[in-house]
């Protein structure tokens, strides 16, 4: 019921954020539009505006891995299933209210959010392509794509280009650099000196795990 209830007031909010933004007036005319009590509105998106822009992007990710399931993804090559994931994502978002979001997540006091929020996304498509590293390798496959997704959003908000392709270019870019580092890192591995490092001063990464929490906590979603 409750989650029900927090999915009208999203969706009523949605045609009010390109005029007031994720705000507090918009979390009002929300709860005026879906018939619910403010004071319950307030209770289910304690923080106004920031805790729907946060649901409408976890929306965005749950819809995308949805879709990435129902697509067949084996007769790619790897990186081409990381273009298409984050193009997926990108096709499924509204380009206004993403605008409105990134104002929002601008700004020094929600900017953690925001840096959760992407990511959030990274995990999500690294869980949907199959990840499944446990190492350190969890923690830098998940930086480097928040840094992709974000720079790519960034560029896909001001693109005008027919089918936004000088957005999905942009991105191929980017991926062909993060290969490209990949292919570095394996070469450090198997050279002499890397061996060296890293049964050495670099064997104390060997500690790092990737978080472990339930699957079945509030706001969890099933890997």
């Amino acid at each position: 019921m409750t989650d029900d209830m927090k999915d009208r007031l999203l969706d009523a909010a949605l045609s009010h954020v390109p005029f007031d933004g994720w705000s507090e007036r918009t979390l009002r005319a929300a709860a005026s539009d879906a018939g619910v009590d403010l004071a319950l509105a307030r209770a289910l998106y304690p923080r106004g505006g920031v805790d729907l822009a946060l649901a409408y992007h976890a929306r965005g990710d749950a819809e995308m891995a949805a879709r990435l399931a129902s697509m067949d993804l084996s007769a790619m090559r790897f990186r081409d299933r990381i273009a298409t994931a984050v193009r997926t994502r990108l096709e499924l978002a509204d380009r206004e209210l993403v605008r409105r979001g990134a104002t929002l997540f601008s700004l020094p006091q929600h900017a953690p959010d925001g840096a959760r929020a992407i990511w959030s996304t990274a995990d999500r498509i690294w869980t949907a392509l199959g990840d499944t590293s446990r190492d350190v390798n969890w923690y830098t496959k998940r930086a480097t794509l928040s840094a992709v997704y974000g720079a790519t959003v960034l560029y896909w908000l001001g693109d005008d280009s027919p089918g936004h392709q000088a957005t999905w270019d942009f991105l191929d870019r980017r991926i062909e650099g993060v290969m490209q580092f990949e292919k570095l890192k394996t070469k450090v591995r198997e050279n002499p000196l890397g061996k060296a490092l890293a049964s050495g001063p670099m064997k104390v990464f060997d500690r790092i795990r990737a978080p472990r929490l339930p699957d079945n906590l509030p706001g969890r979603f099933p890997r």
